[in-house]
């Protein structure tokens, strides 16, 4: 089965055009011009990486972006002609993985594509959330907070719950938390989990990481305002503190 991606974009020209890229590459594509199909395409089909534009009629990228969250774990990587720092960070913000401007360059955006899928792989959340942890990592079971119903990290399934309850993460909330627990109390600097987390970092960026670890807090922190297991130690990175 070749690797599925959805591209959503309302101009057809780079649509047609990216979905002939893509095909040539050897993905299977599904090309959407708005966000309703896309979100029925989503469920239908569950493709593995999505690349969104958030200029769209209707619905925009962002709202589409966080609609898609709650029930579908797949990186989201934006390709969009608008380059202002607050919309990228607004974008990540929202739920999206990555982050590439118009005019692209098509080698990029597939290596891109390349290092969200070997994320996804390795994160083990995908489609059953089963198999192998990857990386060489542990894929044993840690509790990182045992207080009122415990946070417990599963590396082998790819899963996080609270008591009964699975905590839903996305493929990179799931990797940074994996890095930051393999194992805990170690402090991690943010070009350090860049390169463990992104692969290709980014462009370099370090504030993807702290718009990732504050959408990480928001799910596992019982106060995202005042954290207490992935807590920030002044001027060196990331600490997770189990407790």
């Amino acid at each position: 089965m070749l690797p599925h991606v959805l591209v959503l974009d309302d101009d057809d020209g780079i649509r047609t055009s990216l979905t002939l890229a893509l095909e040539d590459e050897g993905y299977r594509v599904t090309g959407c011009a708005d966000a309703e199909q896309a979100l029925a395409a989503v469920t239908a089909s569950a493709p593995e990486v999505l690349v969104v534009d958030l200029m769209l009629g209707g619905i925009d990228g962002f709202t589409f972006i966080r609609r898609l969250r709650p029930t579908c774990p797949a990186p989201v990587i934006v390709l969009s002609a608008r380059r202002d720092k607050g919309d990228i960070v607004a974008a990540l913000e929202a739920g999206a993985d990555d982050y590439v401007t118009k005019p692209f360059d098509l080698d990029e955006l597939f290596a891109r594509l390349r290092a969200l899928r070997r994320r996804a792989g390795s994160a083990g959340v995908l489609d059953e959330r089963s198999g192998d942890a990857g990386g060489g990592r542990s894929t044993g079971v840690l509790v990182l907070d045992s207080r009122s119903g415990p946070l417990v990290l599963d590396a082998a399934a790819g899963a996080v719950r609270r008591g009964e309850s699975e905590v839903r993460l996305t493929v990179t909330e799931f990797r940074l938390l994996r890095e930051l627990a393999d194992p805990p109390g170690r402090v991690l600097s943010r070009q350090v989990l860049l390169e463990r987390v992104w692969d290709h970092g980014f462009h370099g960026d370090e504030r993807i990481v702290d718009v990732h670890v504050r959408r990480l807090r928001t799910k596992i922190e019982a106060d995202p305002s005042a954290p207490r297991l992935v807590t920030t130690v002044r001027g060196l990175g990331y600490r997770l503190d189990r407790r």
